[in-house]
C-alpha cells in the first residue's frame, strides 16, 4: 500500500529593504531542521510602496507569519488585524503571527535583548541606570522592555530632538518619570554613574563597518556593561573600544538570536534548540 505524502512546507518570511545581508533565514531554518519541522523561511525584498501587497500575498500563501525589518516595522501596523500589548506600547512590529485568519503584530526585539542581557552577559537590569543611544524602532523596543524590567533611570540620547522627545513622552505615559531625554550634541560623554550603555542605532552596521557612535567612554565606571544592537559585524568599533577599556560587552548577535527564538516559539509552538540557531548565525557571519 502506498504511503500518503505531504510535500507542502509551512512558510514564514522576512520583509524588508534591503534584506540581502540579513542572515535570519539561516538561523531559523537551522532551528526548523533541528526540531524536525518541515518549515521554510523566505527572505524577501519588499519596497515600501509594495508592503500592503506583500502582506496580502502572505495571507494568500497561507504563511504562518513573517518578520519585518527596516523600513517596515511601523508601516506594517495598518495592514494587520491586531497587536499584542507590547507591540502597541512600543509602536512597532518585528514579528507577525497568524491566529486563525488574523495577522497579529508582535515585537520580540526588546524581549530578545533582555534575554541575551541576562543569559549571555549575566546582567540584571532591575534597578540599573541605563543610557540608550537612538530613538528608532529598536530603541523603542529595548527601552520599553527595560522599563518593564524595573530599571531605575532610562536616558534616551538622540540627535533628532523631536523624535527623542516623542519617544520619551510615549514611554512616560506608561512608566512614569523614569524615562528622560537628552539631546545628542557633539560627543556624548558617558557619565560615571551609568550601569548599562546600549547602541540602538544602525551606526556600525554593514557596510559602514568602521562607523562608531560619537561617544566618549573615558569617564565610564569600571564594569559599565556596553551592548550593541548591530549584529553585522558582531564586533563593532564601539564594542572594540569598550573591550580596550576592559569593559564587559554584549554583541548584537545575542539580541538577533533571542528575538528569533521567541518568534520561532510564537510561530510553531515549539521551543527551538537555541545553541543550534546561535551557531548557524555565527557561521553565517563568520563570527
Amino acid at each position: 500500500m502506498s504511503k500518503t505524502a505531504n510535500y507542502q512546507s509551512e512558510l514564514v518570511a522576512c520583509f524588508g529593504r534591503p534584506v540581502a545581508e540579513n542572515p535570519t533565514g539561516v538561523m531559523q531554518e537551522a532551528g526548523f531542521r533541528a526540531a524536525g519541522l518541515d518549515w521554510r523561511y523566505l527572505t524577501v525584498e519588499v519596497a515600501p510602496e509594495d508592503l500592503r501587497a506583500a502582506v496580502d500575498g502572505a495571507r494568500a500563501f497561507g504563511m504562518r507569519g513573517f518578520n519585518l525589518t527596516i523600513p517596515h516595522k511601523v508601516a506594517v501596523i495598518e495592514h494587520l488585524d491586531g497587536l499584542s500589548e507590547e507591540a502597541r506600547l512600543i509602536g512597532a512590529v518585528n514579528t507577525v503571527v497568524r491566529e486563525g485568519d488574523r495577522f497579529i503584530g508582535e515585537n520580540t526585539d526588546g524581549k530578545g535583548f533582555l534575554r541575551g542581557l541576562r543569559q549571555d552577559a549575566g546582567f540584571e537590569p532591575s534597578g540599573a541606570r541605563v543610557v540608550v543611544l537612538g530613538a528608532g524602532g529598536a530603541a523603542r523596543a529595548v527601552a520599553t522592555e527595560l522599563l518593564l524590567s524595573g530599571v531605575s533611570d532610562l536616558n534616551i540620547v538622540n540627535r533628532t530632538i523631536g523624535r527623542g522627545e516623542a519617544m520619551v513622552a510615549d514611554l512616560r505615559e506608561h512608566s512614569g518619570s523614569r524615562a528622560r531625554f537628552e539631546p545628542w550634541r557633539g560627543t556624548y560623554v558617558v557619565p560615571d554613574d551609568v550601569d548599562l550603555l546600549i547602541n540602538a542605532t544602525s551606526i556600525g552596521l554593514y557596510p559602514d563597518v568602521d562607523a562608531m557612535p560619537d561617544v566618549d567612554l573615558s569617564q565610564a565606571r569600571d564594569g559599565l556593561q556596553v551592548a550593541d544592537a548591530v549584529f553585522n559585524p558582531p564586533e563593532t568599533p564601539l564594542l572594540a573600544a569598550a573591550r580596550a577599556r576592559g569593559l564587559p560587552v554584549l554583541d548584537g548577535l545575542s539580541m538577533l538570536v533571542y528575538q528569533g527564538v521567541i518568534a520561532f516559539e510564537l510561530w510553531t509552538g515549539v521551543a527551538p534548540d537555541e545553541a543550534v540557531m546561535k551557531q548557524a548565525l555565527r557561521e553565517a557571519l563568520g563570527a
